[in-house]
C-alpha cells in the first residue's frame, strides 16, 4: 500500500474512516492518475494532426509525380535503345535535306535510301545531337515512346483537311515544269 497522505492519516487515527477506504481511495487515484482514457483534442493536438496530414499527402503527391517522371525517362531510354539498335546504316553521297528544330539538316545518303525515305519506307529520328534513318516499324516504336524523337516521316497519315488542301495546291502548280534531276 501507497503511503497515505497525513490527512488520511489523521483521519485513520480518529476513526472517521476505515482502512479498506482509505486503500480503496488511494487505488482510484492511482488509477485516475495512470489512466489512458479519452481526452478531448485540444487545439494544438488538432493542428499538429492537421499538419501531419497534409505532410502525407504532400509526400504521396510527391512520390506519384516521381514514378511519372520515372516512367517517362523509361519510356525515353526505351525510344534511344530503339534508334541505336534499329538505326540503318547510311551510305551514299548525295546530301538529304530536312528541316528539323526550324533548321535545315543535312544528311548522306545514296539513291536507294533517298527513295526508301521519300516513300515513307524509312523514318529520321533524333538521338542526342545526330540523326539516325530507321525502317517505319522502328520508327512507330519510338513514336509510341517519345514522339517528339521522330524528325521526319513520309509516311505518316495525313488528316483530311490536309489532303484537302493539298490537292488544291497539286492543281495549281501542276501547270511548273519541274526538272527531273532537281535534287533539294
Amino acid at each position: 500500500m501507497a503511503k497515505a497522505n497525513p490527512l488520511q492519516e489523521q483521519l485513520l487515527k480518529a476513526g472517521l474512516v476505515k482502512k479498506s477506504k482509505v486503500a480503496q481511495v488511494a487505488r482510484e487515484q492511482d488509477k485516475a492518475r495512470h489512466a489512458k482514457g479519452p481526452v478531448d483534442p485540444n487545439d494544438i493536438q488538432r493542428e499538429a494532426e492537421r499538419v501531419r496530414l497534409e505532410k502525407v499527402e504532400r509526400d504521396r503527391a510527391l512520390e506519384a509525380e516521381r514514378k511519372a517522371q520515372g516512367r517517362i525517362n523509361e519510356m525515353r531510354a526505351q525510344a534511344r535503345q530503339i534508334i541505336q539498335d534499329k538505326k540503318v546504316p547510311r551510305t551514299g553521297d548525295s546530301e538529304y535535306r530536312f528541316t528539323a528544330d526550324g533548321a535545315i539538316r543535312t544528311l548522306l545518303v545514296d539513291d536507294d535510301l533517298r527513295r526508301k525515305l521519300s516513300s515513307g519506307v524509312l523514318v529520321i529520328a533524333r538521338l542526342g545531337d545526330r540523326y539516325e534513318l530507321l525502317p517505319r516499324a522502328a520508327g512507330e516504336k519510338v513514336r509510341e515512346r517519345d514522339p517528339a524523337l521522330v524528325v521526319l516521316d513520309h509516311g505518316q497519315a495525313a488528316g483530311s483537311e490536309p489532303a484537302a488542301a493539298s490537292s488544291e495546291d497539286d492543281a495549281y502548280y501542276a501547270q511548273f515544269k519541274v526538272p527531273d534531276d532537281l535534287v533539294w
